[in-house]
């Protein structure tokens, strides 16, 4: 068997099962991770939806802002943006056995065989790994249960940014929830800035890659996320794996193989332009 883990789908169906065949993935007998941002931008994300459901435990997926947002919306919770491209979903027949599995997705997933953990934006530097598990699952258990669209509508905001194991109610989750699925520039210390999409060279003041805290307790974790384009599939640690590389944008739909520590890119046509 082999451990699959590919970046940011977003909807590009297509050139997944491409990058899947030159691969040469078995779902008889591999095993796929996905990265989180399974939907939107892309054009056939009920396609890439149904895809992985019907891998059933031969896909391990973890949730991205893009899949929570589809889930807002479909709820009721949240309007449609320019530029999503959801409707195939919410109007699909299957939507209900789709948003329930999508809904039961971790925001992180950590192999304890493998020695591995996914995790869509990242952990942020002042967490252990035991400590993302644990507040993680405080999120997956109200998004898991009958109360779950009081999350929906409660996770929106940059607010708080700045983490203490005081906060408590919506206030507590929602920076849970920015750490693992929106993240890219923190503090040492944890502190969020959430408007700054760049490369990695163009950290704002006071700020820097979440990996790249000298102080960071999961620094002999080997780690892999997605979320951040214009990194470009380059993380500056050896044991940090970033499998973003843009495919929507028109770049790669990059996938690698966890046991050999190989990484596979397919050149993609992309569906956006930078600013949509």
């Amino acid at each position: 068997m082999t451990t699959f883990a590919v970046g940011d789908i977003q909807g590009c169906f297509d050139e997944l099962q491409k990058l899947l065949t030159q691969v040469e993935f078995d779902p008889l007998r591999d095993q796929l991770w996905v990265v989180g941002d399974i939907v939107n931008r892309g054009p056939k994300s009920l396609e890439t939806l149904r895809y992985l459901y019907s891998l059933g435990d031969k896909c391990k997926a973890v949730l991205g802002n893009h899949d929570l947002h589809l889930l807002a919306i479909a709820y009721g919770k949240q309007q449609p943006r320019k530029g999503d491209t959801l409707d195939c979903i919410l109007d699909a027949p299957d939507r209900e056995a789709l948003l329930t599995w999508l809904r039961f997705r971790p925001l992180i997933y950590y192999d304890e065989q493998l020695q591995v953990t996914m995790v869509h934006a990242g952990i942020p530097p002042h967490w252990s790994l035991k400590k993302a598990l644990r507040r993680a699952k405080e999120v997956e258990t109200v998004l898991q249960s009958d109360n779950f669209a009081d999350f929906l509508v409660n996770m929106y905001g940059n607010q708080p940014n700045d983490w203490n194991k005081k906060l408590k109610g919506w206030d507590r989750l929602r920076i849970i929830t920015n750490y693992f699925t929106r993240m890219r520039f923190c503090s040492s210390d944890g502190q969020l800035e959430l408007t700054h999409k760049s490369g990695s060279n163009q950290a704002p003041a006071g700020f820097q890659p979440w990996y790249n805290h000298a102080n960071r307790k999961t620094h002999d974790d080997l780690i892999i996320f997605g979320h951040w384009a214009a990194l470009e599939g380059k993380a500056e640690h050896e044991n940090v794996y970033a499998l973003d590389t843009g495919c929507i944008w028109g770049n790669s739909l990059t996938i690698m193989n966890i046991e050999a520590k190989t990484l596979h890119s397919l050149s993609c046509e992309g569906y956006k332009k930078s600013g949509d």
